[in-house]
Order: C-alpha cells, then structure tokens, then sequence
C-alpha cells in the first residue's frame, strides 16, 4: 500500500479531476520532453535497462514531472511512494524509509520516492534522504520549479541527475486536449463533444506550457456547455473564456495582427513613450505570445535604437531575457516591464546601427577590397619581403595611443561611418573621436 495513496472510495463516486485520469502511464502516451525521452535519448535508455537512479526534474508547473515519475514506477516494477514536500515533514520520511525496508527485505523490490516541490524541504528534511539514497533503499525522483542549484542542498544534488523539463509547446497541449476529447474511457470521449481548432488554440495559448491548466480548463468548458438537441456539447471560445475567466484578445501570433501589435511596441520605446509601451507588452503577453520573442525584439530594440547613447541598454536587455528564462510564468511580466520602461525613456541613437549600414553597403558596391600591406601579419620571411606589416605604427606607444593611420581599404580611406549623437553617453563618445579624428589631422 502506498504512503498518501488516492482515499477516494466507491462509495463516494467522486471521479478524480481529467488531469489525473487522462495521466500517460506508458512513455509512448507522454507527448512531450522529446530531448528526454525520444529514442536514444536518456530516459529511454534508462528504461531499457531498468535500473533507474535518483533523479531531479526540474521544469515549469504542468510539464509532467509527476507523470514521468509514475511511469518510470511502473516500468520499473518498483513500489512507488509519494508525497509533498508542503504537508510533510522528517516524520514521515521515516515511515517511507521503514516501508521501503520492507519491500526491499521482503519483496526484494526497490521503492522509488517521488517527492513533489522538493525545493521546499529544509536542509535537515534534505539531509535525512541521503544514507537511504547513498545505501540504495530509496531511489529518489524529486519534483521542483525552482532551480535545483540553490533549492537542493550539495549532498543529496550530487546523488541525483537533473533532468531539465522544457515549457510544452501549445501544440502538445493541443495533442493533449485532442487525447482527452476522444478517450471514451479515462478522458471524455463518451459525452459527444465538438471543439474547433479556434477553440483548442485558445485554451493552449492561454495555458502558457501548463498540461494540467490546459486539461482542466478543456474539462471545465465542457461541463458547462449543455448539449443541444442533437446531444452534442458544442463547446465555444466564449464558454471557455468563462471556464478560464480570460478574453481572447485579437491577436494571431503567425498574422498581420502580430506584426502591427509587435511593430506598435518597437515604436512606441522608440518613441519614449513608457505608457504605450506597457500597454502593448500587456497586449502581446495576454494574448499568449511567447515572452522571449519579446526579450528578444527588445535585445535588438537596444542596440539599434540605444546603442553607444546609453551602453548599459544592452545590458539590461539581455538580463531581462535571462531573467524571465529564471523566473518563468507567472511573475516573468515583472523583469519584462521593468525593461521596458527602462528602454522606452533611455536615450535614443541609431548611429551604431546606421554606421554598419554604410559599411554594408560600401562592401556591397565594391567588394572585397584588399587589406592594406601595413594591416597584414608576416608570419613568413617571404611575406614579410613583399612588405606585409611593413610601416604598422603600434598605437600603445604613443602616450595617448592615438597613431595617424589609416585601417581601410585605399579605396575607402576617407569614408566616415559612425557618427555619434549629441546624447547620453555617446556625446562623450563623440568628444573623444573629434579628438582622435584631430589629432590624426595634424599628424
């Protein structure tokens, strides 16, 4: 008998919720984590040999880390226990221990432990595991959202491998739905059920990569929509905006509507302009577009509308991406609009990018054009005969390490490409190349 095993009886006919039914209990069921469990991959393998170790998945909420842990339970034979790290404590990692004992001693199988939210264990509930993990008794899968690094203390991280569980895409969670619908037995594939792909769409991209949100979501939506007079259950975008308690906001993420909203937001920062900004970040976000294209836009945004006028713009942009690939959803908005409002009121230059653009197309025009005798290296004696790197001035003997030479083609040696703003940081920048370029001058 399992520790915490399901209490609900004949008696009181309570079906567990779709999520729970509808659960894969075989690898060729789970859709999904292909870079886990594909052929060849590790997870696989590890099944085939029936010998699984004690394993950290780590992944957002709903990316089937407890159902992973199941079916490796069930592949493997071994008795299965299971608790949550929220409603339980050392005493009844002692229970487990002593059980898992007894399988061992009597049954001669292995008991495998799946502890949910492991993150929330205090180091000292941590630390009772190890001599049962380090002596076999337990195989331990633990279940967390929250990076293992900092949440598992060094001991028992160093007995187990970390399996990283990817965000499910909306298109598994629509080969989930899909299963459930139709399933007559454990889904509700008996009810006569029509739902359009429009209707799927939206309850995958409001579900942000959660198959357990996107299952209970479908399940509610479904029992809330009466059947007609033909008995079928023509579940709605409406019933499920109800179901879900959000609207479906005019936005298709592969149409014109996702260029205008994502053009109205690069405009709206490039403008200064914070308010309109969030308000179209809001936009894209409820909607269900995926927050790292939009880190992404604001990555580029940074460089080619900032740039040298505030350096730090990058900066700040890149660490918001990293960030929210860190926290994830929900809060993930937070780090986003926080960059936002940062890019939308920093100084403005597009030198940077404008000057790359004149180098283009001077490479474009006139092709490659040699490099000039002084630029080149003469790692041999016949090179340096034909006078490569003869006349290179090295700028750090200079006191300011400023040399007149020229480091374009001849072709292009008055060329002038980047010219700073007057703005931020880059009227600095613009100081000093004035001095740099006068100097050469007089040279």
């Amino acid at each position: 008998m399992d520790l915490f095993e399901d209490k609900t009886t004949e008696k009181t006919k309570i079906p567990p919720p779709l999520s729970d039914r509808i659960r894969p209990r075989t690898l060729d069921e789970f859709v999904g984590q292909t870079h886990l469990i594909g052929e060849g991959r590790l997870l696989k393998s590890l099944l085939r040999g029936r010998d699984i170790p004690s394993l950290i998945l780590w992944g957002p909420p709903g990316s089937g880390k407890t159902t992973l842990a199941h079916i490796l339970a069930r592949a493997t034979e071994a008795h299965f226990a299971a608790f949550s790290a929220v409603l339980s404590g050392v005493k009844e990692i002692r229970e487990v221990v002593r059980e898992a004992q007894a399988e061992r001693d009597f049954k001669k199988r292995k008991t495998i432990l799946f502890v949910d939210e492991i993150h929330r264990f205090n180091k000292a509930q941590q630390d009772a595991f190890l001599p049962h993990v380090e002596d076999g008794t337990l195989t331990l899968i633990g279940a967390t959202t929250e990076n293992p690094s900092f949440y598992v203390n060094a001991p028992l991280l160093s007995r187990c491998k970390v399996l990283v569980l990817e965000q499910l895409s909306e298109e598994d969670l629509k080969a989930i739905m899909t299963r459930a619908l139709k399933d007559p037995e454990r889904g509700l594939g008996g009810l006569n059920i029509q739902m359009e792909e429009e209707v799927l769409n939206f309850i995958a991209g409001a579900s942000h990569g959660d198959a357990r949100c996107a299952l209970n979501a479908t399940e509610a939506s479904v029992m809330i929509t009466p059947p007609d007079e033909k008995r079928v259950r023509r579940v709605t975008i409406a019933a499920c905006q109800e179901a879900m308690q959000k609207k479906s906001l005019l936005y298709d993420k592969t149409g014109e509507e996702h260029y205008n909203v994502i053009s109205a937001f690069i405009k709206s920062m490039r403008g200064s302009d914070p308010d309109a900004a969030l308000y179209w970040l809001a936009r894209m976000l409820e909607a269900g577009e995926d927050p790292l294209f939009i880190a992404r836009r604001m990555i580029i945004f940074a460089s080619e509308d900032i740039g040298n006028a505030d350096p730090q713009a990058i900066q700040v942009a890149v660490a918001v991406k990293d960030a929210f690939e860190f926290v994830g959803l929900p809060e993930g908005w937070i780090p986003l609009a926080q960059g936002v409002t940062y890019l939308a009121t920093a100084p403005k230059s597009n030198a940077s990018y404008a000057a790359y653009l004149g180098a283009q197309e001077d490479v474009k025009k006139k092709g490659a054009l040699p490099v000039p005798l002084h630029l080149r290296n003469a790692p041999t004696g016949l090179m340096e005969k034909l006078g490569y790197g003869k006349g290179y001035l090295y700028p750090h003997q200079d006191a300011e390490g400023i040399v007149d030479q020229n480091c374009l083609p001849d072709a292009l040696k008055e060329s002038v490409y980047y010219r700073p703003k007057e703005i931020g940081s880059e009227k600095v920048i613009k100081e000093r190349l004035e001095r740099i370029r006068e100097k050469k001058s007089k040279s």
